[in-house]
C-alpha cells in the first residue's frame, strides 16, 4: 500500500518513470519482495563494518539513478540492531535526488514514545502489529498493520470498492477487508488504550534496556556483532558464532538445537548474518527469565570450550547430538561420550521444570532442498477400483 501510494504520487507529478527502489542489504526479504510486487527495480545498498548504511554507496546509487529513483526502503533501527546515526542525512539525501523514503516499522518496538518516522523525514511507514503492538510474532504471521503517510501522499491512499475510504486520487484497493483483520486489530487497540502513552514509552525503554543488559552479560562469552557509536545496541543484538565452526566444528544450528535441552526455542538464526543468532527479548520478560536465557547460553559456551580443549570429540558431542528426547535419555542403550544427566539436565533448575523436546535432530533443510514426490501413480487408483468392484 505504501509503495503503491508513492508510485501513484510520482505518476501524478508526471514522473511515472521513477521505478528504482534502493534497499540496504541488511533489509528483511519482505522489502525487496514488496518492491518487486509493485513493479520496481531493486538496487541494493551496502552496509559498513559497523552494520550501518554505507553513506558513500547510498550517495553514489542515488546520484546514478536520480532520474528514475522512486524510493528508499529502510528499517529503523536496522535489522543489525543499530540506531542509524545518519538517518536524517539518509532521508535528506534521497529527497534531494527526487525519491521518497519508506520506513519499515518492523522495529518500532525501539521507537514508540521516544522518536518517530516523521521526525527523521520518512514519507511512509508501516506499523507491524506483531511484537510492538501485542500481536504474536511467529508461525508465519500475521503480517498485518496500518501505514502512515506524510501529508502529500494522503490523496493516494488505497480505496475500497464497497466502503468509502482512501484518498480522492487513490490507486485502488489492496485488501478485501477495508481496514484489515477484525479479529486482530481490536487486540492492538486495547493494548494501546490500556498502556497509554506513558506505558507505551516505558515498554520501548524496557525493550532497549533488556537487550543491552543481555548483550552486556553475554559480551564476555560471545562476540556481539554490531553496536552503535556508543557501544550500545537497540532492542536486539546479534551474537556471532562463526568462529566456533573452525575452533570446535560447532555451528549456529548446533547451538540452536542445544537450547531446546535448556527449555528454550532458539532465537532467529543465520539472519540477517549467516552463522549468527539474533536475540530480541522485547519488554515482555522479567529479569529472572532474561538471566535464565543468558545462563543457558553461557553454559553452552562452556560446552563448546570442552570441544575446543579436546575434552569432548568434535563429532558426537552434546551439541552435535542435541536435542535429547526423553526416549533417548531413558533408553537402555547409551554409548555417548557424555552422561545422560548432562544431556537432559545441563543446569540444576531443569530438574524441577523440564520441557522435553518431542523429537531428536532431523536433517535441517535437507528435506526442503531435496523434494520427494509422494504422489501415487495412476495404477494405484486402478488397482483400488478393481478391488472395490471385486468386493461389491
Amino acid at each position: 500500500a505504501g509503495l503503491r501510494a508513492i508510485r501513484a504520487y510520482q505518476a501524478a507529478q508526471g514522473q511515472a518513470e521513477r521505478n528504482v527502489c534502493l534497499i540496504p542489504v541488511s533489509a528483511h526479504g519482505t522489502n525487496p519482495a514488496s518492491a518487486a510486487m509493485c513493479g520496481m527495480r531493486i538496487v541494493p545498498v551496502t552496509c559498513d563494518a559497523e552494520g550501518n548504511v554505507d553513506m558513500a554507496d547510498l550517495s553514489a546509487k542515488a546520484e546514478k539513478h536520480k532520474e528514475t529513483l522512486s524510493a528508499l526502503m529502510i528499517t529503523y533501527p536496522s535489522t543489525h540492531g543499530v540506531f542509524e546515526s545518519t538517518i536524517v542525512e539518509i532521508c535528506d539525501l534521497v529527497h534531494a535526488h527526487g525519491g521518497q523514503v519508506y520506513m519499515d516499522g518492523a522495529n518500532m518496538n525501539a521507537q514508540v514514545g521516544l522518536c518517530g518516522p516523521g521526525y527523521f523525514g520518512a514519507d511512509v511507514c508501516h506499523l507491524n502489529l506483531h511484537k510492538t503492538f501485542c500481536i504474536p510474532h511467529g508461525g508465519g504471521g500475521p503480517g498485518i498493520g496500518p501505514i502512515g503517510v506524510a501529508e502529500h501522499l494522503k490523496p493516494f491512499l488505497p480505496d475500497h470498492p464497497v466502503v468509502p475510504m482512501g484518498g480522492e486520487s487513490s490507486f485502488g484497493a489492496v485488501a478485501a477487508a477495508p481496514w484489515g483483520s477484525a479479529s486482530i486489530l481490536p487486540i492492538s487497540w486495547m493494548y494501546c488504550a490500556m498502556m497509554g502513552s506513558a506505558g507505551l514509552k516505558k515498554a520501548t525503554q524496557v525493550a532497549i534496556l533488556n537487550a543491552n543488559y543481555m548483550a552486556a552479560r553475554l559480551g564476555g562469552h560471545y562476540k556481539v556483532l554490531f553496536t552503535g557509536t556508543s557501544g550500545m545496541c537497540a532492542h536486539e543484538f546479534i551474537l556471532d558464532l562463526r568462529e566456533f565452526k573452525s575452533s570446535a566444528g560447532i555451528t549456529e544450528a548446533d547451538v540452536a538445537k542445544r537450547l531446546a535441552d535448556y527449555n528454550f526455542h532458539a532465537p532467529t538464526m543465520s539472519w540477517p548474518v549467516a552463522g549468527t543468532i539474533m536475540v530480541e527479548p522485547t519488554e515482555s520478560e522479567d529479569k529472572a527469565e532474561l538471566d535464565r536465557f543468558v545462563d543457558a547460553l553461557i553454559s553452552i559456551r562452556a560446552e563448546i570450550a570442552e570441544v575446543e580443549q579436546g575434552l569432548q570429540p568434535r563429532e558426537g558431542n552434546v551439541l552435535k547430538m542435541a536435542p535429547h528426547t526423553v526416549s533417548v535419555c531413558m533408553g537402555e542403550k547409551w554409548d555417548r561420550p557424555y552422561s545422560r544427566s548432562k544431556a537432559a539436565y545441563p543446569m540444576a533448575g531443569l530438574r524441577q521444570e523440564k520441557f522435553w523436546p518431542t523429537t531428536s535432530r532431523v536433517n535441517d533443510t535437507y528435506g526442503d532442498r531435496n523434494l520427494v514426490c509422494s504422489c501415487p501413480p495412476m495404477e494405484i487408483f486402478v488397482e483400488a477400483e478393481d478391488s472395490l468392484e471385486a468386493t461389491a
